[in-house]
């Protein structure tokens, strides 16, 4: 038998290095190309991997980093450049080197000389020794940049290290055994560093994956090597990213977002593929980096909403000026056509219907002011059972009879701390939107119960743990895919065919849950239906009023009045139920013109003026110089803004709001003119 020659055994040798320099290169390639500094000293403190960006972000001279240089020169060298500040040059040496030497894990931020921002991570080694990570977060815009950068210098690394290697024929053991260490610990470091990294060859296979990106897919540690990108991410994934894949082959370097369910949750995440070319321009493969951006991903989406719901206030705000004064119009102008025929049964068959009307104008004016959080709640204790018995009744009268209602109220009084105009109207929007879902019928449920949330249960419904009052209103129509079960509470998002549905009624009712304490959470599935819950907070029951409201209070009357009012047919109507209640009225159109009559006439007894006009002068501006002048002056504000109606100051004068009618206004000035000067 004929053993092997030399020759072959060199030949063995020989190959058996250039894999292990292959496996070193491939890892400090791929070392190199994260925009993070990073260096690896041992336990004598001695310099055992670095990286290109390390020297470039701490501005150390390249001659300083070679296999077993010590931590402490690197120290010497910024502390003499004066990176650490004034001071003993020598204790500022010994002091970071005695730390180095404790191997803690250590994270601090540096504010360099030059003005950037190092944050600095350290982590200890299994055998000692430590490795460091340097991140300069002044600009993490400058990420992409870098990475092209580090594409262009892995090359340039390779056939310089090839170079080296070539000529390293005599150190040839050493050296493999070099290699072997590093490529250990190199792996360890890229299992430690928080991005997900893997290279993928041109046949779309994997090489490598570190155990970040292992975990993130969901495989166990090492068993993506040698799998096919779609099986080791999944046809959900790739179908998002096999474009970007083939763009990355071609040789180019790019950047994409893609999202994917993971531990049951949506995630998002971010992957920069950059790809590897020879010395022939032969594309090799690509390295991926990824991180996740969920968290960034899901502040955007609010600040989105957040954004709508702030376009939608200041919409909501300014129309409401506008209708309070139309309603005020209207309302004033009915309510004195019946107060003067009031026998007349003609009449009052169209006043009535017109009244009402132009109320439940200002009741919608009130729930969109109250979606906006302009308008303040008017909470108090109601029984949600009476409540859905008489809403059920109003809800059978509006659906079709194909539709079956069945309220279950639950037996006794339960009460929650709500406003109950506001809940009709939410529960009525729930029976609604379930009639749309029902075009054929079906039955709508409105149960209530009395439920105790805590932990997850609580946490659904994004409340405190407690007692609350559990309505559900329940349909069995076409249900909701996922879709847009997500996207049922986003101001303006409808199923509803153009010009039925504004996209607004759940929005408006979780805000209004929200802002009474409480929550929202719909379930659903196409074609068994859905189920709104909704829970407020259990309350007890309000004493009950002992006496009764006097609807029609005395005046004094024959006070004379000064009316400020810029909108003269707002002005007509106030006049003439000032007139109605026993006062002579002057009128002043602007806050300039009142103060002139202010001064002129001495007889004005009360002021009552709008706060928004023009001219320079606000009704509270001419409030208090009216009060500088004539202190004995009584003086009532109207607003049609809600904000306008939270008064600022203790002493400030009483606010009116429009619309109101004569009633409305008697009360105030009756109240005005019994307190003491």
């Amino acid at each position: 038998m004929i053993g092997p020659s030399s020759q072959d055994s060199q030949d063995l040798h020989d190959a058996a290095l250039a894999a292990e320099r292959h496996r070193y290169e491939m890892l400090q390639g791929g070392l190199d190309l994260i925009d993070q500094g990073l260096t690896v000293f041992d336990e004598d403190l001695r310099m055992v991997a670095w990286n290109e960006p390390f020297l470039r972000l701490l501005d150390f001279p390249h001659e300083m980093a070679f296999v077993g240089a010590d931590f402490e020169s690197f120290i010497r060298y910024n502390a003499e450049r004066g990176e650490y500040g004034p001071g003993d040059v020598e204790a500022q040496i010994a002091e970071r080197v005695g730390a180095a030497r404790r191997f803690r894990s250590h994270i601090t931020e540096r504010v360099r000389p030059n003005g950037r921002i190092l944050l600095v991570r350290g982590e200890p080694l299994p055998h000692k020794g430590f490795v460091a990570l340097y991140t300069d977060i002044t600009d993490q815009r400058q990420i992409d940049e870098l990475l092209r950068r580090q594409s262009t210098e892995l090359e340039d690394r390779v056939q310089r290290r090839t170079a080296q290697l070539e000529k390293a024929n005599a150190e040839n053991a050493r050296i493999a055994a070099a290699l072997r260490r590093s490529e250990e610990r190199l792996r360890l470091i890229n299992d430690t560093v928080p991005i997900l990294i893997g290279y993928v060859d041109k046949d779309e296979v994997y090489q490598y994956a570190n155990k970040g990106y292992s975990d993130w897919f969901g495989h166990p540690e090492g068993a993506v090597t040698g799998r096919a990108v779609v099986d080791v991410i999944g046809p959900v994934v790739y179908e998002q990213a096999k474009e970007t894949v083939r763009v990355a082959l071609s040789g180019q370097q790019v950047t994409y977002e893609y999202q994917m369910v993971r531990q049951g949750r949506q995630v998002f995440a971010r992957s920069t593929l950059v790809p590897e070319i020879n010395a022939e321009g032969e594309t090799l493969g690509f390295f991926v980096f990824s991180h996740d951006i969920t968290e960034q991903k899901r502040m955007q989406t609010a600040l989105i909403q957040a954004q709508k719901m702030e376009a939608i206030g200041q919409l909501t705000g300014g129309l409401a000026h506008d209708f309070n004064n139309l309603l005020t119009v209207i309302i004033g102008n009915l309510a004195a056509l019946q107060d003067h025929r009031p026998q007349d049964a003609e009449v009052n068959e169209f006043v009535e219907p017109a009244l009402a009307s132009a109320r439940r104008g200002v009741q919608l004016i009130r729930r969109l002011l109250t979606f906006s959080r302009q308008q303040p709640l008017e909470p108090q204790a109601t029984n949600i059972a009476d409540l859905i018995r008489d809403l059920s009744r109003l809800v059978r009268r509006s659906l079709p009879e194909s539709i079956t209602v069945i309220a279950e109220p639950g037996e006794g009084p339960r009460y929650a701390l709500v406003d109950p105009g506001q809940l009709e109207s939410a529960l009525l929007n729930f029976a609604l939107n379930a009639r749309d879902a029902m075009p054929e019928g079906g039955c709508l449920r409105i149960v209530a119960s009395t439920v105790g949330l805590q932990g997850d249960e609580a946490a659904a419904f994004e409340v405190a743990p407690g007692d609350y009052v559990l309505i559900e209103v329940i349909d069995n129509g076409s249900g909701m895919d996922e879709e847009t079960l997500t996207r049922v509470f986003e101001p303006f998002f409808t199923t509803k065919r153009f010009g039925l549905g504004s996209g607004l009624g759940l929005s408006m009712t979780l805000s209004f849950a929200r802002q009474s304490g409480g929550g929202i959470v719909i379930r659903s599935r196409v074609g068994e239906g859905t189920a709104v819950r909704m829970v407020l907070p259990l309350a007890a029951p309000e004493d009950e009023a002992t006496g009764e409201f006097d609807e029609t209070p005395a005046t004094h009357g024959g006070e004379l009045v000064l009316l400020v009012e810029d909108e003269p047919s707002v002005r007509r109507v106030v006049r003439q139920q000032l007139i109605d209640l026993g006062h002579p009225v002057i009128e002043a159109e602007n806050g300039a013109q009142a103060l002139s009559m202010i001064d002129q006439i001495d007889d004005i007894a009360v002021v009552v003026s709008d706060i928004v006009m023009p001219g320079g002068i606000n009704g509270r501006q001419l409030a208090a110089l009216v009060r500088q002048r004539r202190p004995a002056t009584r003086i009532v504000l109207m607003s049609g803004y809600a904000d306008e109606a939270e008064t600022p100051e203790p002493d400030a004068p009483p606010l009116i709001a429009k619309p109101f009618v004569r009633q409305d206004l008697a009360r105030v000035l009756q109240r005005v003119l019994a307190e003491p000067t």
